[in-house]
């Protein structure tokens, strides 16, 4: 399956259906470039496992243990503007281009406006959704501040449990559909492309929509990939996140036709 659907009207860009085991591709398009660029790609992957690191001991230190949950949960609404570095890695290494520290530093300043608006959008649903599970939290719990040892035993095994984790996971369910559906592709694109935030977003709309199973399937995965790390005491997002990062690189090029949308 090949065929090209209108964003909007020519010469606007072009999305493509594709089969729904296509993100096993991505995926293997992904760790092509991870061992093509392995320092600079595990180096990316190492500086968000030591920050991911350190906010989790400032909420322990600060005695916010609380928002532990939710700021990892959220950490995958923030997950595609981190990755820019590692998309213009796989981009310089699809254009036969050398690839260097500076190239990935400053990789957002390919379009650099429009990357910070829509990094914008992203900072502020991650705080809409820290804001909703803190409020959560005191709903179910009372204002309870459980310690750390506490903190697992509080979430699931008090009465209201079930309760909490149901109406969080609903919300967050919603929120990250909406999320995934306009960054999974835009990031990448403007990146890529010299194009607007909107044109990108609905880009990235269109994508999920008509590729529902295979997006489906993509963002199963990448939950699936972030856990592990997680639960690896964060040490696995140091090859996950670069795998993950040029992956989606690769699921873009494979979605937005080549030839379509390009400004001047």
């Amino acid at each position: 399956m090949s065929d090209l659907i209108a964003v909007f009207p020519e010469p606007g860009p072009r999305v493509r259906r594709v089969p729904v085991d296509r993100p096993w591709l991505w995926l293997a398009r992904g760790w092509a470039d991870l061992l093509r660029a392995p320092r600079l790609s595990l180096a990316v992957g190492a500086v968000i496992a030591a920050v991911s690191i350190g906010l989790k001991i400032g909420t322990v230190v600060t005695g916010a243990i609380y928002l532990a949950l939710p700021l990892t949960a959220g950490f995958f609404f923030v997950a595609p503007l981190i990755a820019v570095g590692l998309y213009e890695i796989s981009r310089r290494l699809g254009a036969g281009q050398a690839v260097t520290g500076w190239d990935v530093l400053f990789a957002w300043r390919r379009n650099g406006a429009q990357i910070a608006l829509l990094g914008l959008i992203l900072m502020l649903a991650h705080l809409v959704w820290v804001r909703i599970a803190t409020l959560l939290f005191a709903l179910f719990f009372a204002g309870a501040n459980p310690s750390l040892e506490r903190l697992f035993d509080a979430v699931v095994f008090s009465p209201v449990s079930v309760s909490f984790l149901l109406t969080g996971a609903i919300v967050g369910l919603v929120l990250g559909t909406v999320i995934f559906s306009i960054s999974v592709i835009s990031i990448p694109m403007l990146v890529d492309r010299d194009v607007g935030v909107i044109t990108a977003m609905a880009t990235s709309v269109m994508a999920v929509r008509i590729n529902l199973p295979a997006m489906a399937l993509w963002a199963g995965l990448i939950v699936l990939f972030t856990v592990i790390g997680l639960v690896t005491f964060y040490l696995g997002l140091i090859v996950i996140l670069p795998l993950l990062g040029h992956a989606s690189w690769h699921a873009y090029k494979d979605l937005v036709d080549d030839a379509s949308g390009r400004e001047a």
